[in-house]
């Protein structure tokens, strides 16, 4: 099953050199531009539940899993929108449970100390080793806070807020950077 195109490597070389801006040239190939997963979440900014406190989204009608917590339901919409799937980590369109998301990361070690846009966070609120929350590593503002883009959540409801939103989070204990395997593969010319 594809995902809607496909170009010959050559062309991919000739538009990276054209200011194609999905992609990043190297030397033996081309490499995503991850900031198109940025992108993507950007214009999802503002979607909310209908019906209010329902979890029911566009995101879970695509995933095939409708009326349950969606924040990683949104990460995973969001990476295959902009042409990053995550492959099957738990359900084959990505990852709808935090727990699950984050035990396959570990194992395939891909937790970051150092988050790249487009990179993901998992948020334990509680501190008791059970992640609660994901969204997409937007930017680092300083040495505190850095800046996300996170399905359901809001000013009120962390977790489960029912809103797409742009958040300001800290740095810290509870807080786990990864970056996808899938963000590292290169396309050979």
């Amino acid at each position: 099953m594809g995902y809607g195109w496909r170009l010959d490597p050559q062309k991919l070389i000739q538009l990276s050199g054209k200011g194609f801006s999905a992609f990043k040239s190297l030397k033996n190939g081309i490499k995503m531009d991850t900031k198109k997963i940025i992108e993507v979440a950007e214009k999802e900014i503002g979607t909310t539940e209908v019906p209010p406190n329902s979890n029911k989204t566009k995101y879970g009608v695509w995933f095939g899993y409708d009326g349950v917590a969606w924040c990683g339901i949104f990460v995973s919409w969001c990476y295959h929108n902009a042409g990053f799937p995550l492959g099957n980590i738990g359900f084959l369109k990505g990852f709808a449970g935090c727990q699950t998301a984050v035990k396959t990361f570990k194992e395939s070690s891909r937790v970051t100390e150092n988050p790249q846009p487009g990179d993901i966070v998992f948020f334990d609120w509680e501190m008791d080793g059970r992640y609660d929350h994901t969204g997409i590593f937007v930017k680092k503002i300083d040495n505190v806070y850095f800046e996300t883009i996170e399905g359901n959540t809001s000013l009120t409801n962390q977790s489960n807020g029912g809103e797409v939103m742009r958040r300001k989070r800290k740095y810290g204990k509870g807080v786990l950077f990864v970056h996808p395997k899938c963000l590292d593969e290169v396309i050979l010319a």
